[in-house]
C-alpha cells in the first residue's frame, strides 16, 4: 500500500472499531481498499460489516467476492451481509465463559437527586410517563444490548454519598400518584442495600404512600428485602428472557429461575410482583421458548401476585450501536433486521407485532386481572396486540396507576 493509500486508509479507520478486528480482518480490509480504491465512507461500511460478522463468530473474508468494480464487490457483500442479518440468529448449545468483571466502587456528592422523567420517551410512541430515580449509576451487569454502557463510565459503579438526605427533603404534592422506577441508569436489587440504598428508599415510600415505586431487576439479590418489612406500594419486578438469552446476551445476570424464584419468595412475603418481556428477541425457537416461560409463570403466580406483564423488544440508538461495536464482543444481539424507528433502529413493526401477540396469548387466563402494556412501542401495535389502544400518554398512565392502586389495596 503507497504512503497515501495509506494515510487515506487510516484516517478512514480513526473513530471506528477496526482495531478491534482480528490482525487477519485488518490485513483483508486494508488489502481489498488498495486493490479497489474505496472512499472513505466504503472503508467504514466494510469495517462495520466485518465488526458484525466478527460479532456473530463468521469471517467477512467469508462473505466477500472479488467482483470487476467495487460497486459490484460491494453490492455482493452487502446483500450476503444482510440476507445472513436477517435469518434467526441461532445460539451455540454452550455459551462462553466470562470472567467475572472487576468494578470500581465511587461515593460521591451528587449535586442534586437524579429524578426525572423516563429518559428514552417518545413523542411517537406510547409512553406510561414513569419518572424515574437514579439510585445508583451504572450497572454490573453485562447485557450485550444496553443503553447503560453509552451514558456512563465502563466498570465504574457510583452511589450518592447524601442520597437518602436528598429523598427525605423530597417534596411532592400529596394530591397526585407517582409511579417511580429505580432501575434505569443500574439495576434495582443487584446492590442489595450498599449505602443505604434500599433502606432510603423503602423509608421514601412509607413516608410517601402516594408513591408507587418500582425496584426492576435481573437479579436474585434479596436478603434485604426478605429480612426488613417491605413498604406495600414497592413492586418488585424481573426482567425475563429464555436461558439461552441470558446465557449469551446478559452476562453475569441472574439465571431466568433464579429470577422466577426471587419473585416468588417475596410474593409468598406479601410483596407484588411483575414480570418484564423487555426485550423479546428473535432467535431459532423463539416462539416456544417464550411461551413455556409464560406457561411456568401462570403456574408458579397467582393473578393477585402479579401487578403487570410488560413488553417490548430492542431498540438502539446510534450511540449505543457504536458503542456495541467498539466493544466487539462476541453477540449476536445485532443479527437482526433494523430499520428505522422514530429515529431509532429496531424490529419491522410486522414482527413486532408477532411476537408481543404470541407472548400475549400465552398469558390469556392473566388478560383481565393483570395489568399488560407495551413499553415504548408505536402506539399503532396495542390495537392489533390487545384488542384495545389509548388515545394519549395519559390516558395509558390514568389506567396503569389505577391498575396498580387496585393490586396494592388487595394485596394484604
Amino acid at each position: 500500500m503507497l504512503e497515501d493509500q495509506k494515510a487515506h486508509f487510516e484516517k478512514a479507520c480513526e473513530n471506528t472499531a477496526f482495531q478491534s478486528l482480528h490482525v487477519r480482518t485488518q490485513d483483508f480490509l486494508k488489502t481489498k481498499a488498495d486493490a479497489y480504491r474505496f472512499s472513505f465512507s466504503q472503508i467504514q461500511q466494510l469495517i462495520v460489516i466485518a465488526i458484525d460478522l466478527q460479532m456473530w463468530d463468521e469471517e467477512i473474508e467469508a462473505f466477500w467476492e472479488d467482483k470487476e468494480s467495487k460497486k459490484e464487490a460491494l453490492a455482493h457483500l452487502q446483500n450476503r451481509y444482510e440476507t445472513f442479518k436477517n435469518t434467526l440468529k441461532v445460539y451455540p448449545k454452550k455459551a462462553e465463559t466470562f470472567e467475572k468483571e472487576s468494578f470500581k466502587i465511587e461515593e460521591i456528592e451528587k449535586e442534586s437527586l437524579g429524578l426525572g422523567s423516563c429518559p428514552v420517551a417518545s413523542p411517537k410512541t406510547r409512553c406510561c410517563n414513569l419518572m424515574t430515580l437514579d439510585a445508583v449509576e451504572s450497572c454490573g451487569f453485562d447485557c450485550s444490548y444496553c443503553s447503560i454502557q453509552s451514558f456512563y463510565k465502563n466498570n465504574t459503579i457510583t452511589f450518592d454519598k447524601n442520597f437518602a438526605e436528598k429523598l427525605e427533603r423530597l417534596e411532592l404534592d400529596p394530591a397526585k400518584t407517582y409511579h417511580i422506577g429505580t432501575g434505569q441508569s443500574s439495576d434495582s436489587l443487584m446492590w442489595g442495600n450498599r449505602s443505604g440504598v434500599l433502606e432510603a428508599l423503602f423509608a421514601f415510600a412509607r413516608k410517601n404512600p402516594n408513591v408507587i415505586l418500582e425496584l426492576k431487576s435481573k437479579s436474585d439479590t434479596i436478603a434485604y428485602l426478605l429480612e426488613n418489612d417491605v413498604p406495600k406500594n414497592v413492586l418488585c419486578t424481573w426482567s425475563l428472557n429464555p436461558q439461552v438469552i441470558i446465557d449469551n446476551e446478559e452476562k453475569r445476570a441472574a439465571s431466568l429461575q433464579a429470577r422466577i424464584q426471587s419473585a416468588r419468595a417475596l410474593a409468598d412475603k406479601g410483596v407484588l410482583v411483575g414480570f418484564h418481556f423487555h426485550p423479546i428477541v428473535l432467535f431459532e425457537g423463539w416462539h416456544k421458548a417464550y411461551t413455556a416461560i409464560a406457561q411456568e409463570l401462570l403456574k408458579t403466580f397467582t393473578c393477585k401476585e402479579v401487578a403487570l406483564v410488560s413488553m417490548g423488544t430492542l431498540t438502539f440508538i446510534k450511540p449505543v450501536l457504536k458503542k456495541i461495536r467498539l466493544r466487539a464482543q462476541k453477540s449476536k444481539i445485532l443479527q437482526m433486521p433494523l430499520v428505522d424507528a422514530s429515529g431509532k433502529y429496531s424490529y419491522p413493526l410486522a414482527l413486532k407485532e408477532q411476537m408481543f401477540s404470541t407472548l400475549y396469548q400465552a398469558f390469556q387466563p392473566w388478560h383481565n386481572d393483570v395489568f399488560f402494556y407495551l413499553c415504548m412501542e408505536d402506539e399503532s401495535l396495542w390495537q392489533k396486540v390487545f384488542g384495545h389502544e389509548y388515545a394519549n400518554n395519559e390516558a395509558f398512565e390514568e389506567a396503569m396507576l389505577k391498575a396498580y392502586a387496585q393490586k396494592i389495596k388487595g394485596i394484604r
